[in-house]
């Protein structure tokens, strides 16, 4: 059963059976927004990213993304860049594997993000959303559309952190600007 997050919200990432999950995907979906204009409505490829930064005692020690496929260690990976948006049509346009028996015990929250490298907006954008998924049998966990649409061109989604044995997955939605997940840096630490 999926769980429609609210911003802010956070769930345990455990199975319906009481048994604890051991792998994740974080899937990124969106469409352009139509725009009407002389001669109709039209739309414009957008190219979002979708990155996780891991974290350890508030620091940031690796991060995945298009041009860094895979954390150091293999516990997360990015399954490629994705220019346009929209080719599933509902489905994941870019997703990030975690394998979360394999994230090194000094790793306590991934922040997963998502930016308009073109830096175009969010206004620009329909359709959006994050949503985790049991990777071991597809079971779609928990969802958290991305409304609202904003002047912004970035937008910290979510993340998941330790919590005793276990994890937890929090829904962010908090809007920021930067073209990379660089630039989200100072927009990622109050949420840590």
């Amino acid at each position: 059963m999926t769980v429609n997050m609210t911003k802010g919200q956070a769930i345990s990432l455990q199975k319906s059976d009481g048994g604890t999950l051991t792998a994740v995907r974080m899937g990124l979906g969106w469409q352009a927004a139509k725009r009407r204009g002389l001669f109709g409505s039209r739309t414009k490829e957008i190219d979002l990213d979708a990155s996780a930064v891991l974290f350890a005692d508030k620091q940031p020690v690796d991060v995945v993304f298009f041009r860094h496929l895979q954390s150091d260690d293999g516990s997360v990976r990015h399954t490629g860049d994705n220019l346009v948006g929209g080719v599933g049509q509902g489905g994941d346009d870019e997703s990030i594997l975690v394998d979360l028996q394999r994230v090194p015990v000094h790793i306590d929250q991934i922040v997963f993000t998502v930016n308009s490298f073109t830096g175009q907006t969010f206004q620009e954008v329909q359709n959006a959303f994050c949503r985790i998924v049991d990777e071991t049998n597809g079971q779609e966990l928990a969802r958290y559309t991305l409304d609202g649409g904003g002047i912004y061109t970035a937008q910290i989604m979510a993340k998941v952190s330790r919590v005793g044995a276990g994890w937890q997955m929090t829904a962010l939605g908090a809007p920021a600007n930067g073209k990379t997940f660089q630039d989200l840096m100072p927009s990622i630490a109050p949420h840590l």
